[in-house]
């Protein structure tokens, strides 16, 4: 390497390079035989060490090198637990850059994640930490508990499939959880994991006839095709009612809604292809007075005989409001638990439609102390001062 292209910015470390390729290495390690636990910490020792050199020193070829890294990791902690095993992997210890495979195994690694020998909440978050390359923290904040409850949950995951073959395919309803789960975390700005997301999920499809992955892929599509407009100035939180839909991806939209037709066809519907179904309305509403909410609302209760969720329930609730009146959306909202996230935000906006200000203002405000990003908590804060001001005039 010439010595003055060390430090040129185009060839320091890049982190979503580095979040790419892990799941890339710990496949071509577990493939090389190592178990997926090893691998992984392999790999995360090699990642370690990327930070304290790549920037000064950049490789040429940033795979192989991780790949030849975290190869030395895995032998030196195969050698201190026995030698001769160490001797076993020794002969294989040096691969070349040219042996590294061209191959993507990002797929095939989230199938050997979701383990049978894990639970599905595990294998999740084992998967989000090795695959998708999210940190413990934000997994946590994805589960809504402690990071340090979170850290134990993936050490116990790693040690219940430690030393296991992982050559059985997981559960396809997991992966695509697993998938959706990340889609989310990239789209919360934290972390941007949501094109991968939808690259692996395209990648499912091309790989499977299952409407669901058909219909989780065209909810991405329809999601993804809003996000120019879902944020402002200073990344201001824009509601849905507010964005500027001329900044909508219409071929995304349409992509969108052409799969879930197709998967809808099939006549096996799951929650997946229920929920594109509703952002599909969202998406072919020429404004947020003309959407459809009577439909929205069928799709809401097809929905519930798919997956009986609060969260659903929570949603539907809002679009009651919406399609009956702030009274129904209240009787709705009042059958369940004021302890659910969001619900106080959902309580505040059907009470500021019902006409009840002080209450309305009230409980934006204890809303926003309740928000778990800064986007959310200053949105429910401005809605607050506004109703406060209402009141005044």
């Amino acid at each position: 390497m010439n010595p003055s292209d060390r430090g040129n910015p185009s060839q320091q470390l890049d982190a979503a390079l580095l979040r790419a390729l892990v799941p890339v290495v710990i496949g071509i390690l577990v493939r090389r035989g190592a178990d997926f636990a090893s691998a992984e910490d392999a790999v995360q020792e090699a990642m370690i060490r990327a930070l304290d050199t790549w920037q000064v020193d950049p490789p040429r070829d940033p795979k192989a090198w991780l790949v030849a890294a975290a190869w030395h990791k895995f032998l030196d902690a195969a050698r201190s637990e026995t030698a001769r095993r160490g001797r076993e992997l020794g002969a294989d210890a040096e691969p070349a850059a040219g042996q590294v495979p061209d191959t993507d195994d990002s797929l095939w690694l989230y199938f050997l994640c979701v383990h049978p020998a894990l639970s599905p909440g595990s294998a999740v978050a084992l998967t989000l930490r090795a695959v998708g390359g999210l940190t413990t923290r934000q997994i946590a904040s994805a589960y809504l508990v402690p990071e340090a409850t979170m850290a134990q949950r993936i050490s116990r995951a790693k040690r219940r499939i430690a030393g296991k073959p992982l050559n059985r395919p997981g559960d396809l309803t997991t992966v695509l959880r697993v998938l959706y789960l990340v889609f989310n975390e990239g789209y919360s700005g934290d972390i941007d994991l949501t094109a991968e997301a939808i690259r692996l999920t395209r990648q499912l499809a091309s790989a499977t006839d299952d409407p669901e992955v058909a219909g989780l892929l065209a909810l991405m599509l329809l999601h993804h095709a809003r996000r120019a407009s879902r944020t402002g100035p200073g990344g201001r939180l824009v509601p849905l009612a507010e964005q500027d839909r001329s900044r909508w991806d219409t071929g995304l939209i349409a992509e969108g809604i052409t799969l879930l037709h197709a998967a809808l066809a099939r006549d096996r519907l799951g929650e997946y292809q229920a929920q594109a179904a509703i952002a599909a309305l969202h998406a072919d509403a020429p404004s947020a007075a003309e959407t459809d909410w009577v439909q929205i609302v069928e799709w809401y209760d097809e929905l519930l005989t798919c997956t009986d969720s609060p969260v659903v329930r929570l949603n539907r609730a809002v679009a009651v409001g919406e399609a009956d009146g702030p009274q129904a959306g209240l009787a709705e909202l009042n059958t369940l638990d004021p302890d659910l996230p969001r619900y106080a935000a959902v309580h505040a906006y059907l009470l500021e439609r019902a006409g009840d200000l002080e209450q309305a203002a009230q409980l934006y405000a204890a809303a926003a102390y309740a928000a778990t990003s800064v986007p959310e908590r200053d949105h429910l804060t401005r809605a607050a001062a506004r109703v406060r001001q209402s009141l005044r005039s």
